[in-house]
């Protein structure tokens, strides 16, 4: 990193702590119990999860493909990644963490 340009280390140091937001948590935590932590795909409403959450979540390194489904080519099945692990695990304190219990309340 010695090599880059100081905004490039920022932008780079920026890159790193990105979190997940309350909706990505609550998929992401949904996985820590199951075989192999497979991601749903659909909430505890029976609602699908966006498309846009889960490839974001690919994206970002916290989920990855599992499989393709070949009854429905278009669903992502995926399971959690080691950093979707700790993403899902963490407890930060002051917003976050407000963020994280709401997300308990919510969707447990």
């Amino acid at each position: 990193m010695a090599d880059l340009s100081p905004t490039a280390q920022a932008l780079e140091r920026r890159r790193r702590r990105v979190r997940p937001t309350v909706t990505q948590l609550a998929w992401l935590r949904r996985g820590l119990d199951q075989a192999g932590g497979k991601l749903p795909l659909f909430d505890h409403y029976g609602q699908r999860y966006d498309s846009r959450t889960i490839r974001s979540c690919i994206e970002q390194g916290w989920a990855e493909p599992w499989f393709n489904n070949p009854t429905k080519p278009d669903w992502l099945v995926c399971k959690l990644t080691e950093a979707g692990r700790k993403a899902a695990g963490t407890v930060d304190t002051g917003d976050d963490a407000t963020s994280r219990e709401l997300v308990e309340d919510l969707f447990s």
